[in-house]
């Protein structure tokens, strides 16, 4: 049984966690914002820049060239900026990653110590409901291991999706 005390020390954790996942959430939004600031200011002063090119143009083949040439830079931006907000997003969520594997590791202990304390002081006759429920959490540890190796396996083929999309982009702007 847990006291009073491991019960204020566990809320106490549970609740530094929470600040510093709140923390990290809002640290997430602001690279967002910062980036996507940034994005707008470049669209817009190469936009402008742009204009003035177009303005300047004395005929249709010039224009045609000017625009074949902003296909390039358009998908490298494109990819880069895709990079950077997946990097903000998987570093934000690596961090929750991280808190809840340490929080479900703490409360897997926790729960371990209660069945240990619970089969040492069980009454004779009881040792198979105290198997079972070792069983039960032992399949438990092995359903949650096996949750965590497909996310990683999901994350790890989303890095490598992004990764190709992110190459192959500049390539694609390049043959218009």
């Amino acid at each position: 049984m847990m006291t009073a005390e491991q019960i204020v020390a566990s809320h106490k954790a549970n609740v530094e966690t929470l600040f510093g996942l709140t923390a990290k959430a809002f640290e997430g939004v602001e690279k967002m914002v910062e980036l996507n600031l940034s994005v707008a200011k470049a669209a817009l002063d190469e936009s402008s820049n742009n204009t003035q090119a177009a303005l300047s143009v004395k005929d249709a083949q010039e224009l045609l060239a000017m625009q074949a040439n902003l296909f390039q830079p358009l998908a490298e931006k494109t990819a880069a900026y895709s990079r950077h907000l997946y990097d903000i997003a998987s570093g934000t969520g690596g961090e929750f990653t991280k808190a809840f594997e340490a929080q479900t590791a703490a409360a897997q202990k926790q729960f371990a110590a209660l069945v240990d304390s619970a089969a040492a002081n069980a009454p004779a006759g009881s040792e198979q409901a105290v198997a079972m429920m070792k069983g039960a959490m032992t399949t438990a540890n092995t359903a949650f291991e096996s949750v965590q190796k497909a996310v990683k396996q999901a994350t790890d083929m989303a890095e490598s999706s992004l990764a190709a999309v992110s190459a192959a982009a500049p390539k694609a702007g390049k043959k218009k």
